[in-house]
């Protein structure tokens, strides 16, 4: 039995879950955010050991801890639907504790085979283990800073022309006042330009900078398990600027999307980087120089996939299908 832990409006696992069931792979869908209006559980321990169980009340479906074979920790949201009102403080306690009781089931669950887990992909988001892992593995990677010192930002800023400002955590900022979200995307500085930024924009935040790497194009590759799905960006390819900074601002401009071959050593690389974190899956972005080298940026260890399927037909559905299945069939 395949656990599937994830939302009501997540589309992606929609092409999986047709794949499995063509290959009568049982499966059990938990939607988080409806944990105690949509179903009815339990979990125990007792002389025998320790197991639970839950049903889902819409279809009668219903899965137990120890048949589980396989998860994939998709897309959870906190619970946030009650089967009965009361005072906004005891509404707020009882959706506090099914979060709680959900976070605790998804550690009980961590040594399961899984695409997703929430005991790896919060620490595996860290840019810093990221790099150590990458430098690791060989990867080439941009030189990097974060720092709240102006003088540590201009060290790296006087061996490069440039530089490239990301954010570390808030990707944006929602305006109430006038219903708008500010979008915060990378962006190519000037090293010079920084001489006249003020010292309090250096020490009142974080700065995370990169020396600028120029590209020929990019890459998004995704490994599930063993297989790895390479897909070419063509961000400098845009008549626009938009887009060549940060390729997530291009997709209106008509940015080019692509299967590519990616060399066999960088795919052994990244399967390399998912062992070295205890994962089973990831997608990979790198720069790929006008030189031919690789470069790698991040690992984001849960990312989305279905964009690149979509954009090149790579079978990415059907290989997180093989994974989930094939955990099924070994135990």
């Amino acid at each position: 039995m395949i656990l599937l832990i994830t939302n009501k409006e997540d589309v992606p696992p929609t092409l999986v879950i047709e794949r499995l069931t063509e290959r009568g792979i049982p499966f059990f869908r938990l939607n988080t955010e409806s944990l105690l209006t949509d179903y009815e559980f339990s979990w125990w321990n007792d002389s025998r050991g320790c197991d639970f169980h839950i049903r889902c009340i819409q279809n009668g479906l219903e899965v137990r801890g120890s048949a589980i074979t396989a998860i994939w920790d998709r897309r959870p949201e906190q619970p946030k639907e009650l089967p009965v009102k009361s005072t906004p403080e005891i509404d707020k306690h009882n959706l506090a504790e099914a979060l709680g009781f959900l976070v605790f089931l998804r550690y009980y669950l961590k040594d399961i085979p899984s695409i997703g887990s929430i005991a790896g992909d919060r620490p595996a988001a860290s840019k810093m283990l990221q790099y150590r892992i990458a430098h690791q593995v060989g990867f080439n990677l941009p030189e990097s800073r974060y720092s709240n010192s102006r003088r540590a930002i201009m060290a790296l800023a006087e061996r490069s022309p440039y530089l490239l400002l990301k954010p570390i955590e808030s990707n944006d900022i929602w305006d109430e006042d006038n219903m708008q979200d500010y979008v915060f995307y990378s962006q190519k500085v000037p090293s010079e330009s920084l001489a006249d930024v003020p010292d309090e924009a250096f020490t009142q935040t974080v700065t995370f900078a990169q020396n600028y790497v120029e590209k020929d194009f990019e890459l998004r590759v995704t490994v599930v398990g063993e297989k790895v799905f390479a897909c070419r960006i063509d961000s400098q390819a845009l008549t626009d600027d938009t887009g060549k900074i940060d390729w997530r601002q291009g997709y209106e401009h008509g940015m080019k999307q692509t299967a590519f071959n990616l060399p066999e050593g960088i795919a052994d690389k990244c399967r390399e980087y998912l062992r070295c974190l205890g994962l089973n899956f990831g997608c990979f972005d790198f720069i790929v120089t006008p030189s031919g080298e690789f470069v790698f940026l991040e690992c984001n260890p849960n990312g989305q996939w279905l964009w690149v399927e979509d954009a090149t037909g790579l079978k990415i559905a059907e290989a997180i299908a093989d994974f989930l299945s094939s955990c099924d069939m070994n135990k």
